[in-house]
């Protein structure tokens, strides 16, 4: 039934998308981030319905009438370099299988952010992307969170199996990007009952996160947790939700969650944090030995005995900053963490020039919350290896189209002229005089 269901709906959403390509965005996004075919358990659970998707949508925009046109900006210049430079790095590549076929799933997505910024034209259609994210992924975060408080936090909340967050600890890094999010839908919304309900989401979805039992995962929660009160504003409010996040996990998660958060203090006795140490120095030999590092999927036992410090103790990285500096060495790392650095100063520009504009003001919160996510996605990245996640690329462009849409990106500025030259004043003998012509500004 769940497969008729989910085949239905996708089919039954395609034909409106060769009149508004910008309904193919949003299937994309609630294929992407809720994987609802994941769900199902027959023949819908492995179709390929998000490439359908984004083949039905680059159609309909090529042949529809709209204007077609990238908005480029140094982030997005930057990150379309970052793109070609993860081709050469595949190209060269320790095992080419396994890198070229990671490196479809990374253009592809790369592409559809791409697509994002040239389909979405209107902050109507924004507003609603970002609801499809969010309900898609806070789906995950409700369902997890309820599921903690009836089992006593006994069972780890995971997300849908063969996707980016199918593990434990790459659940709880996307919940804490998630709640950000939530928030800025909830200082939007007008009506109670959807204010209460975006609120319920955020604390369940703080619960599934220290559900998950991720180490990594209650790092980045504690980080995006104080930067998102430090925001908010309303911090009364946002203290009195996080009171009632952490009363019930208190009071429901078990003394083995305890005993194991405990470890991060002891991480020097743990095998997996040891791998992990491992693991980030076979990073940084290979991109001190190879300047476009190891390419994708290079964490493999014939690495490590190169380049590893402890040979034969073969762990996964579990780290965006050194995923990305082993698999595309310095430059590539630079670029990446270059371009955090830009999309943050673009907040920075957008709150400055919109928080105290009551028309504008949507965009501040916007940008704001999207820099609560990347504190969380930051943090948890330092323990989880999420680097090419399609929400933390897609955040990007909202912030860029949150900047076009409020103004902030309009740089056009009057063109000063030439003064026309001052006629020669008017003989004595005339009776009326002509005044000089003034300059125009």
């Amino acid at each position: 039934m769940r497969d008729i269901l989910v085949t239905a709906i996708v089919f039954g959403v395609l034909p409106f998308i060769f009149k508004r390509p910008w309904v193919g965005i949003m299937l994309w996004c609630w294929l992407a981030y809720m994987n609802p075919h994941r769900q199902a358990w027959g023949f819908a659970y492995d179709m390929p319905f998000a490439f359908i998707t984004a083949i039905v949508t680059i159609t309909a925009f090529m042949f529809s009438k709209e204007k077609k046109g990238m908005i480029w900006t140094r982030e997005t210049i930057l990150l379309l370099m970052f793109i070609g430079w993860m081709l050469l790095t595949t190209y060269f590549a320790f095992y080419s299988e396994l890198a070229w076929d990671q490196w479809s799933k990374v253009w592809r997505i790369q592409l559809m952010v791409f697509l994002t910024a040239m389909i979405i034209k209107e902050r109507q259609h924004l507003n609603w992307m970002i609801w499809v994210i969010a309900l898609s992924l806070g789906y995950y975060g409700v369902k997890g969170g309820i599921f903690t408080i009836m089992h006593g936090g006994q069972f780890r909340v995971q997300g849908p199996a063969g996707t980016f967050f199918g593990g434990n600890n790459e659940m709880a890094l996307v919940l804490a990007m998630l709640v950000p999010l939530i928030r800025y839908l909830h200082l939007q919304a007008s009506q109670q009952w959807v204010r209460w309900g975006l609120a319920s989401a955020m604390v369940l979805s703080g619960i599934a996160a220290i559900g998950s039992q991720s180490r990594g995962g209650l790092l980045a929660m504690a980080a995006m947790g104080f930067f998102l009160w430090f925001k908010s504003r309303h911090k009364l409010v946002m203290t009195i939700y996080m009171a009632i996040a952490v009363a019930i996990m208190a009071s429901v998660m078990p003394q083995e969650w305890y005993d194991r958060m405990d470890t991060i203090k002891t991480y020097e006795e743990d095998d997996s944090a040891l791998g992990r140490i491992n693991a980030w120095h076979t990073a940084f030999n290979v991109a001190k030995a190879r300047v476009t590092g190891g390419g994708f999927e290079m964490f493999r036992a014939p690495t490590f005995r190169q380049y590893a410090p402890e040979p034969f103790r073969v762990h996964d990285v579990h780290s965006i900053y050194f995923e990305v500096m082993g698999e595309h060495g310095f430059i590539g790392f630079g670029m990446f963490i270059l371009l955090a650095v830009l999309v943050w100063l673009r907040a920075n520009q957008v709150i400055r020039e919109c928080k105290n504009d009551l028309k504008r003001k949507w965009a501040a919160d916007l940008a704001a919350m999207i820099q609560v996510s990347l504190v969380g996605y930051g943090a948890g990245g330092l323990f989880l290896g999420l680097a090419y996640f399609d929400l933390t690329y897609h955040l990007m462009i909202v912030l860029i189209l949150a900047a076009k849409f409020s103004g902030v990106l309009d740089k056009t500025r009057a063109t000063p002229t030439m003064a026309p030259a001052k006629k020669p004043p008017p003989h004595p003998s005339s009776k009326f005089g002509h005044e000089g012509a003034g300059r125009r500004i």
